[in-house]
Parts: C-alpha cells; structure tokens; sequence
C-alpha cells in the first residue's frame, strides 16, 4: 500500500489487487478546496496512466464531503469511462450515500457496501 501525497497531506493509500487498484480516501473531511484540489492531484494520474482501470474508490474514512466531490468524482467517472475502465465506490457513510440518492447519482455510480464486495462485483 503506498500512500499518494496531496499538499502534504495523504490523501489517498492505494492497494493494487489482481482485479484493482483501490484508492482509500484516508481524510475524514474532504470541504476545503485546496482539499479537493489535493484529492483530484491523487486521483487523476491513477485513471490516467492506465487504460482499462478497475477503479475501487473506498470511502470508509469520510464523514463529510462538500459538493464539489460529486463533481471530482464525475470527472474521474469520465475518464475511466473514456478508458473502457470500471469505476466503484464503496463503504459510504449513511449520510454521505444520502447525498447521492438527493442528487440522483446513486444511479450514475456503481456503489458497493464494502471492498470486497466491490472487487467480486468486477467479473472478467
């Protein structure tokens, strides 16, 4: 597991797995946009140096979230979708999945209860 640096602040750990990458979102607030512009920074040459990604976005550090993640996480969908790659996320906070349900988004993203589940739910 390496640790992807954002600001000085880890942002994200990444675990490769036969299946995956998954990238665990380690704050547990991600409201600031200099936060955001971190997280965006480890994100983004993940899906960009490898066609085909299986991306596993693990949420199960985060608590709070500002509004402009749904955009991050939309751009991050879209490059991925560009790659013929597979995005999931997982391990949502209660609330926070509620935010995705408001917005209609749970409709858009694959989202899983816990890793595991997302990596079984990736068949070849």
């Amino acid at each position: 597991m390496e640790n992807i640096m954002g600001n000085g602040n880890p942002k994200i750990s990444v675990e490769y797995t036969e299946k995956a990458t998954i990238a665990v979102l380690t704050d547990e607030k991600i409201l600031e946009e200099d936060d955001i512009q971190a997280l965006e920074k480890s994100l983004m040459p993940l899906v960009s140096q490898t066609s085909g990604i299986n991306l596993i976005i693990d949420f199960s550090n985060v608590r709070f979230f500002s509004s402009a993640v749904l955009g991050l996480l939309i751009r991050v969908s879209k490059r991925i979708n560009e790659s013929d790659g597979r995005l999931k996320l997982c391990s949502i906070d209660s609330q926070i999945y509620e935010i995705f349900k408001i917005t209609r988004l749970d409709t858009i993203f694959d989202i899983c209860d816990d890793q595991q589940k997302a990596i079984r739910s990736l068949k070849y």
